[in-house]
């Protein structure tokens, strides 16, 4: 029985860890565009605004923009994030196993990583009002390659989260 429990215990420190290594990663990787070419990143507030309307049965909006703020929506969004970064970690760690851990091997993070960008652009975007993989947004090839290389980022944090685990642990 103490097995199964530290084992689920291993398992979600070991997803936590990772996910919010990740996540960081893609956040300096977002930070570094601005600072050096003047990119800005998604303002995860939006993300909050989306997230706080669903309760109230609004999934999709005309324009996430225009929409009326609500009460904390930077602190729901930002803190969506990081536990989506946890999720997306778990669920490398499930295909992989914790024992990837022990010996990790970039191709899964990264394409963990590139594979994550299906959320955006399936379900955030077109909730946002924004369309399919940013299909209604002027230059929406930028806004998809932009999307494309935070998620990238991800998988990269992935991998050298592991590596740093491996190192410290």
């Amino acid at each position: 029985m103490f097995e199964n429990i530290a084992s689920h215990t291993n398992f979600i420190l070991s997803a936590v860890l990772l996910g919010t290594g990740a996540t960081i990663i893609m956040d300096i990787w977002a930070l570094l565009l601005k600072v050096v070419f003047n990119i800005p990143s998604l303002n995860y507030a939006l993300v909050g605004r989306w997230l706080g309307y669903m309760p109230k049965g609004q999934f999709l909006h005309d324009n996430i923009n225009t929409s009326s703020p609500i009460k904390g929506e930077a602190v729901i969004g930002w803190t969506a994030h990081y536990l989506i970064g946890v999720i997306f970690a778990a669920v490398l760690l499930l295909l992989m196993g914790l024992s990837w851990l022990e010996s990790p091997d970039p191709i899964p993070a990264l394409v963990t990583g590139v594979l994550t960008v299906v959320f955006p652009y399936l379900v955030m975007l077109p909730g946002f009002g924004m369309g399919v993989a940013a299909s209604k947004v002027e230059n929406a090839h930028v806004a998809q390659f932009k999307s494309l290389m935070a998620h990238t980022a991800f998988g990269v944090g992935l991998y050298t989260s592991a590596i740093l685990a491996n190192w410290i642990f």
